[in-house]
């Protein structure tokens, strides 16, 4: 943030100048134009997603049902059916992403995701666990989130005095990642064919039957989470900077670290206890918001709506490519993912 009497009296050309109280911060106008670009692209595929399905509705029809007009079957099936699964993408997809640019910028890494060091598999195993009746008997969702902070703790004492910084935290994290998969492929094998059947969606990221109660409290902290991001851009952006000279512009490195990565953490287990681990959401997304947008700091807006626009669309394919066959959310995003990398 800049002072306003800092600034020449019109900003420099392609940005905008955004004033606040004693305050004032520039703003890429083509950063700005993508986004929202990304944003109707994203309005878009919710629309289809709503409209397209076992029963086929026009676009109008959708938007009527929406603010409960139209014929009682289309209400039903939109705001019923098919709303509260959009939302959980949406959401999930968002909060993949954004964890993602987090963690990448946290680590220095662009490969640093949270699915690669290990939250994912380590969330899932706990969910499956309490499925399965092994250990604490709690919701699979209170357990996802008790189990991506386990695997970050695990592999932030593991990196040693690194910290996050290196090539330690990410292998790290790959060994907890891997254990972790391990042990959920363990305790799949070891219970009745029934109860493996319903801890299924948690191995394979699925948007079916997901708790409405548990995607309120993910938009919320979805919600909190970028607010959070937004006012702390600046400070975040100086992570790709040495601690010293961090340090020397007057931040406290080890308080961002925390920030970023607590965040991270809150989103990916919010994210899993949805929709369980959905693959290369959280790489895909933010690289897309990267090169899309063309921003040269941290894309933390892009991101969200870039990992929002991609589940919605995985979720629609995996809906109706071979329907009545439904394909998990996750499934499609890793045989996507796997053929764009």
């Amino acid at each position: 943030m800049i002072k306003p009497h800092d600034l020449t009296t019109s900003a420099p050309e392609g940005y905008w100048c955004l004033s606040v109280a004693n305050y004032a911060c520039l703003v890429d106008r083509a950063t700005v134009s993508r986004n929202l670009l990304l944003c109707g692209l994203l309005m878009m595929a919710c629309v289809a997603s709503l409209a397209i399905g076992t029963v086929v509705l026009a676009p109008l029809d959708v938007v009527k049902a929406l603010f409960g007009q139209g014929d009682v079957m289309s209400q039903f099936v939109v705001q019923d059916l098919r709303l509260p699964r959009l939302l959980a993408g949406v959401y999930t997809g968002a909060a993949f992403s954004l964890a993602g640019c987090l963690m990448q910028t946290l680590a220095r890494n662009r490969l640093a995701t949270p699915g690669i060091i290990g939250i994912d598999n380590a969330a899932m195993a706990f969910a499956v666990s309490s499925i399965v009746g092994v250990g604490i008997s709690l919701a699979p969702s209170a357990m996802a989130l008790a189990g991506a902070a386990t695997a970050t703790a695990l592999a932030f004492g593991l990196a040693g005095s690194s910290g996050t910084r290196g090539y330690r935290f990410i292998v790290a994290g790959i060994g907890i990642g891997a254990i972790a998969g391990a042990v959920t492929q363990l305790l799949l094998s070891q219970v009745a064919v029934d109860t493996a059947n319903a801890a299924y969606p948690w191995t394979v990221g699925s948007l079916s039957a997901r708790s409405s109660l548990m995607v309120s409290i993910l938009g919320l902290g979805l919600l909190v989470s970028l607010i959070s991001c937004l006012l702390l851009t600046h400070f975040f952006s100086l992570m790709s900077f040495s601690d010293a000279v961090v340090t020397g512009l007057g931040s406290n490195m080890k308080m961002l670290r925390v920030v970023a990565l607590s965040l991270s953490v809150l989103l990916t287990g919010l994210a899993v206890a949805v929709a369980g681990p959905v693959g290369l959401i959280a790489l895909i997304g933010s690289e897309m918001a990267r090169v899309f947008a063309r921003y040269r700091g941290i894309p933390l807006i892009g991101s969200a709506l870039a990992g929002g626009l991609i589940m919605v669309v995985a979720d629609l394919v995996g809906r109706t490519i071979l329907s009545p066959i439904e394909l998990p959310v996750g499934i499609v995003t890793s045989i996507v993912g796997g053929s764009l990398t």
